[in-house]
């Protein structure tokens, strides 16, 4: 079976009252009858943050912005009669109304060109390009799908928990997290996936930001032969097939540095885009990388050692001081989680 990946971006939006929004996926998505919280599969090269914002505009035609980071989860879905496993990392965020689309104090929803949505009860059929495909404009063969949701509604957390739910959105919320099965036969056909381009890639990748109780931090350095060869980079890598990004960050932290840790929370997210890069049949690739990075600690540091199989993207590690990380040449990844200058 042919394994495919995409990435996701979701918002948790509550109104005065703490209830959330949520969307009902459509006939034609994954889990129709289900529901979610409003986002989108990112478009190639677009940063999850934009991503979620888009996302939310299609689906409830309410404007928003970021305000935090909640989680990265990801989630393998088999589509048999495609023939493929498709893995979906899914980024969430906290996201705030900038527009007085939500309900008033009357318990009034204000209208959206996207369809406006009912106070209580299950909601208002989403219309105008709620699930617009991304087609041509982001050119994102892992996109959304046409029709992806057809009703939103907002939910007390009473509400939410009787809803069926999409487990990473029962997660996000701190609701149980109950399986989902695929549909029965279907009534509409699912939108098929289009085939993979040739000439684009995707990888999503976790790394930590890993300290010790004296407050030392380890950094890996990049091997000859790699982008950015030489500088010193955070422990972490790209995640496996059906992989939590957590838990992929901790098996790399093992490979990279030697030390077993504990992952404390999620702290940034990194949008990367080479569209030349050297891809592993030796010609270029336009590659978009999306990386999360979390807080980790070690509680008995060892002395940092590699121990990924020879040939390895890592030459080696080392724990640093924070006053020992001025003189060195660093990543993006590393600048953006300690506040250094990278290279």
């Amino acid at each position: 079976m042919e394994q495919r990946r995409r990435v996701g971006a979701y918002g948790i939006c509550r109104d005065g009252a703490g209830r959330v929004l949520l969307v009902r996926e459509s006939a034609r998505a994954d889990f129709p009858g289900v529901w979610r919280l409003p986002g989108s599969g990112l478009a190639h090269a677009e940063h999850p943050e934009a991503g979620v914002v888009r996302g939310f505009a299609e689906e409830t035609g309410r404007a928003v912005t970021v305000t935090g980071l909640v989680a990265a989860v990801a989630d393998v879905i088999s589509l048999p009669q495609e023939g493929v496993s498709l893995h979906t990392d899914r980024i969430v965020f906290t996201v705030a109304p900038t527009d007085a689309s939500l309900p008033d104090e009357a318990g009034r929803a204000g209208s959206g060109e996207a369809g406006g949505l009912l106070p209580g009860g299950f909601g208002d059929p989403l219309r105008g390009r709620a699930g617009d495909p991304l087609g041509d404009r982001a050119g994102d063969p892992l996109g959304d799908r046409a029709g992806g949701a057809d009703l939103a509604r907002w939910a007390t957390p009473e509400e939410a928990a009787a809803l069926p739910l999409l487990p990473f959105t029962a997660e996000a919320l701190g609701l149980p997290v109950v399986p989902v099965r695929p549909a029965a036969p279907r009534a509409v056909p699912r939108a098929p996936l289009p085939p993979s381009p040739a000439d684009r890639r995707v990888r999503f990748a976790a790394y930590g930001l890993v300290t010790d109780p004296v407050g030392r931090v380890l950094l890996t350095k990049i091997a000859e032969g790699y982008p950015g060869a030489g500088l010193w980079h955070l422990p972490g890598g790209g995640t496996d097939h059906g992989e939590q990004p957590a838990a992929g960050l901790l098996r790399e932290l093992v490979e990279e540095g030697g030390q077993l840790g504990r992952v404390l929370e999620l702290i940034a997210v990194h949008n990367l885009r080479n569209p030349a890069a050297l891809g592993p049949e030796g010609r270029p690739l336009d590659w978009h990388g999306v990386r999360v990075i979390y807080r980790v600690r070690v509680d008995e540091p060892t002395e940092a050692r590699v121990t990924e199989l020879a040939g390895g993207s890592t030459a080696d590690a080392a724990w640093f001081t924070p006053e020992q990380l001025g003189g060195l040449r660093v990543t993006e990844v590393v600048a953006l989680a300690t506040g250094r200058r990278a290279g």
